[in-house]
């Protein structure tokens, strides 16, 4: 939920990598040192806020699958099986209450990036990861996000993914969606009764992904996330005149590039 970019940079960058050849090259020469990752652009479907019954659309932007050569070392790669280190990222857009009639008298939330650190384990028929993001801009807490998937490959050119995710967050970080101070209260005219949003589980739910590879450049992936909060996330007065059911659609394009440098 409220993960697409919408960074305008990124809308900027994309037709450019999309456009390259499948082996670009960054600078002259060939040093044996490279950057391997696929990049997949598209369009996803997600609640406007936390806890909204509609629908937004917008882009959606990925790099997955990162492969670095340098100086004679080799880092990560999507072929790995085992244990892993990765890099975790996610976007969380803007709430504006005055978008919004059901929010009137809350206060706005701003834009927020999280990044982090996350430790993953791959292996044909199975895999799990464990990411623990903080916000370095926006709510500026902690949250800590865990999954799993069976895979399945009914083809050499088809691989589907199902399972389980469980997001749990810092009590700032649940104070700053679903909580409700005094003076918003207040400002509601009596919608919104004040409520101290408590740390701990947020939403759990399940998400089943469909990746299909046209050739060794090109492929296609999509997901669909079916999500439900819980805990304290739940008992919000903003969830509760909306939904704590929440999906979201994403469907995007990959491509593999390699970058010598």
């Amino acid at each position: 939920m409220q993960t697409r970019p919408t960074i305008s940079a990124l809308c900027l960058i994309l037709p450019g990598l999309l456009a390259m050849p499948a082996q670009a090259q960054l600078m002259g020469g060939d040093t044996g040192n490279f950057v391997e990752f696929t990049l997949r652009g598209g369009i996803n479907a997600e609640p406007e806020y936390f806890g909204s019954e509609d629908l937004a659309y917008g882009p959606d932007f990925n790099i997955s699958d990162v492969r670095l050569r340098f100086a004679g070392r080799e880092f990560g790669g999507g072929d790995a099986q085992g244990f892993g280190v990765h890099g975790a990222f996610r976007y969380i857009g803007a709430r504006d209450a005055s978008a919004f009639s059901e929010l009137s008298g809350l206060d706005d939330v701003d834009l927020a990036l999280e990044l982090g650190v996350g430790l993953g384990y791959t292996s044909r028929a199975f895999e799990a990861f464990a990411d623990l993001r903080y916000g370095v801009v926006g709510h500026e807490s902690l949250v800590a996000e865990f999954g799993a998937d069976a895979v399945f490959r009914p083809t050499n050119d088809l691989t589907m993914r199902f399972g389980p995710r469980l997001l749990l967050g810092s009590e700032d970080y649940t104070q700053t969606y679903f909580g409700v101070s005094a003076a918003e209260a207040a400002a509601s005219g009596g919608r919104f009764a004040a409520f101290d949003a408590d740390a701990g589980p947020v939403s759990a739910g399940v998400e089943l992904g469909v990746t299909y590879q046209i050739n060794q450049t090109w492929g296609i992936d999509g997901a669909v996330t079916y999500e439900q909060f819980i805990g304290s996330a739940a008992d919000s007065p903003i969830v509760s005149q909306g939904t704590a059911d929440q999906t979201s659609v994403r469907l995007g394009i990959t491509r593999s590039l390699s970058l010598d440098f």
